[in-house]
């Protein structure tokens, strides 16, 4: 073999060579390149920098790890709920703001509303109730008066304490929700009364 076909031999694999290079330095720089985007580029990373400060829909549903339902804040008509559920997707607290003012209500594990707690315009109630939904006590705040009421199971008041500018006042009424008797203390003392059930006075004193 002649000297200048030796050196053409010798061109021919440097420039093989020269190929492979290039191409293994073409992948070593793709791969950098490709695991930093990756790192940099994150969706995380990429919400930060754009800029996006709020998310916007009519609803949002948060699961456990078994799918089920563990609260959910929603819009209704009325206004924005939050509703809190056990590991039953049962109900078991609700936050709401409605037309008529916030409202807070807790469930027990039968769904049966136990315990409310409103702000209407005149000011704030709390209502707890029984197990059955029947009977409840009642706690308001109404135009600056306070009151205290016991309800049967009927949802009829049968006794009642409350404050007024005269002073306070102690009622029990009957099934008919007629006061039959009365214990006050106003401006001139005490007085206490009883009362037939057609609201005719029957005692009083003094």
């Amino acid at each position: 073999m002649s000297t200048d076909e030796r050196m053409e031999k010798m061109e021919g694999q440097l420039a093989r060579v020269r190929w492979v290079n290039r191409c293994l330095i073409g992948c070593i720089v793709l791969s950098f390149g490709v695991s930093f985007i990756s790192k940099t580029f994150t969706p995380e990373t990429a919400w930060a920098k754009s800029g996006v400060k709020e998310i916007r829909a009519n609803s949002f549903i948060l699961e456990d790890e078994n799918g089920n339902a563990r609260a959910g804040l929603t819009v209704f008509k009325d206004g924005p709920g939050l509703a809190i559920y056990d590991e039953n997707s049962k109900p078991r607290a609700e936050l709401s703001v409605r037309k008529d003012g916030p409202m807070l209500a807790i469930y027990d594990e039968n769904s049966k509303n136990r315990a409310c707690l409103r702000m209407v315009e005149d000011g704030p109630m709390l209502g707890l109730y029984a197990k059955n939904g029947k009977g409840a006590v009642g706690l308001s705040v109404l135009k600056d008066l306070p009151r205290v009421a016991l309800l049967d199971e009927n949802g009829k008041t049968r006794a009642e304490l409350s404050l007024d500018k005269n002073g306070a006042g102690l009622g029990m009424r009957d099934q008919n929700g007629q006061v039959r008797v009365g214990l006050a203390v106003v401006k001139y003392g005490p007085t206490a009364w009883m009362s037939d059930e057609n609201g005719n006075e029957v005692w009083s004193a003094p």
